[in-house]
């Protein structure tokens, strides 16, 4: 089954007529070297050694920037297959839509060095043509964003026949039903952080344009990365998403040791939260033992208007 990404073409689509004219997509974060032949299949291995090439040659940046940039270069240098669909905004309001019809090839000295060729569709899609909830994904700040959960909203915005339901093979979730709400309410908290209890003392970590949403670690990306005002204490989120309490405690855990042994930096606490539309008291027992991570729940409010 193939897979749907919105990707930026440079900052605010700065390249998007070279790479329309161009048929191609691509990143370059200063990584200037042909990446034939040293993009494995699995991305641990390329930030493994890359990210101490990219901080070589960008002191001033984080453990965490460096993670980001080598992420993004990964996921468009290797991570798109072959037919995927990319969704790429022209700067006006609207979406190119094309196919990615090859492999890897590096352009030195040219935008974007670090490319993929593409077969750009007769189809352009308005933003304003798109759900709310398929708006903040491709909308989120970042090179890339895998929008693949929207995959039949997409295919019908093409007119095209709907793609096949995505059905969670997860087994640790229990409740299919949280797991399509909290979903979408990533996407929400991202786009109102601002307005949340969190974002009074956190901001959501981003570099160079880069957000850590979905940051990728050695036993699977963490829902949200966040860094205190005064970059003191870094903040992993995790949304239950309708996973077994057990797991969603354990994978937290998991990922804030990662953040604690591999990102952090001298003198940063590590923290982590948890989010559930439910109370949820095995969470809040497993709790009493951890008392580094704290249980928030969410509600969800709407009202009918007369048009």
């Amino acid at each position: 089954m193939r897979s749907y990404y919105r990707i930026m073409l440079g900052k605010k689509s700065v390249y998007s007529e070279e790479c329309f004219a161009g048929n191609f997509i691509g990143t370059d974060f200063g990584i200037n070297q042909d990446l034939t032949n040293k993009l494995p299949e699995e991305w641990r291995a390329f930030n493994k050694k890359f990210i101490p090439v990219f901080l070589a040659s960008h002191p001033d940046k984080t453990k965490i920037g460096a993670g980001l940039a080598c992420g993004s270069v990964w996921v468009v240098s290797k991570g798109l297959k072959k037919t995927d669909i990319v969704l790429c905004p022209d700067g006006a309001g609207r979406y190119r839509v094309g196919e990615v019809s090859g492999d890897y090839y590096y352009e030195s000295g040219k935008i974007l060095c670090h490319r993929r060729p593409v077969t750009w569709l007769n189809v352009i899609i308005e933003r304003t043509a798109m759900s709310e909830a398929l708006k903040n994904s491709s909308g989120s700040i970042g090179t890339s964003s895998n929008i693949t959960k929207h995959a039949n909203e997409i295919e019908k915005l093409l007119g095209g026949s709907s793609a096949p339901k995505l059905i969670s093979t997860d087994l640790s979730i229990e409740d299919p039903s949280s797991f399509a709400l909290e979903e979408h309410l990533e996407e929400f908290l991202i786009k109102n952080w601002s307005h949340t209890e969190l974002g009074k003392d956190y901001d959501i970590y981003e570099e160079d344009g880069e957000k850590a949403q979905q940051y990728q670690t050695d036993t699977g990306p963490l829902d949200i990365l966040a860094i205190s005002k005064d970059k003191k204490r870094l903040l992993v989120i995790e949304l239950k998403k309708g996973r077994a309490s057990d797991a969603v405690v354990g994978q937290t855990l998991r990922y804030m040791s990662f953040v604690q042994d591999e990102l952090a930096e001298n003198g940063q606490v590590v923290l982590g939260v948890i989010i559930a539309h439910e109370d949820d008291k095995r969470i809040r027992r497993a709790l009493t033992m951890t008392p580094n991570i704290t249980f928030y729940r969410y509600q969800v409010s709407f009202k009918l208007m007369l048009t």
